[in-house]
């Protein structure tokens, strides 16, 4: 009995501590719960991110969770990137959010599938300061039906 306690011991112990190396290096992580799952274009997710370091890379994504009665196979949207006193930029992009069979690509949990899609990999801010992120849906339903929530996820890359 001694030896399965030192066993479970160890392995609780080495699990901890692989865990623990496991920075994810998160500079924001939100979600936006929409109103009765319906993300109209008014209804702007946004985050403001302090860069310190413009020659870090960073990664920014689009987190989205949608119920099974959501209506098409993909999204647009659009995301602005602006800084105060600059130009705003801004992107349009489209997400499959489907197989053509119907299966979505998302996981699954209950009535809801949830994403994480990539806006910009290995991305480098022009300059240090405060950057103010903006997405809205751009599809032509307004609102959009059976969005639960949307989010921005930036994270840096560690070197």
């Amino acid at each position: 009995m001694n030896n399965f306690k030192a066993v479970l011991m160890l392995i609780t112990g080495i699990t901890a501590a692989l865990l623990s190396g496991c920075d994810t290096n998160n500079v924001i992580d939100n979600n936006v719960s929409m109103p009765s799952r319906n993300w109209s274009y008014d209804h702007k997710v946004k985050a403001v991110v302090d860069i310190t370091d413009s020659s870090k890379p960073y990664n920014i994504y689009f987190k989205l969770r949608h119920t099974a009665d959501y209506g098409y196979s993909n999204i647009f949207v659009l995301m602005h990137l602006n800084k105060q006193g600059e130009k705003k930029a801004s992107r349009r992009y489209e997400y499959r959010l489907a197989q053509p069979d119907g299966q979505w690509n998302g996981a699954g949990s209950g009535n809801l599938y949830t994403y994480t899609l990539p806006l910009l990999t290995n991305y480098k801010f022009p300059s240090p300061g405060k950057y103010e992120l903006e997405l809205e849906q751009n599809m032509r339903d307004n609102p959009l039906k059976e969005i639960s929530d949307a989010g921005i996820k930036v994270s840096a890359i560690a070197q």
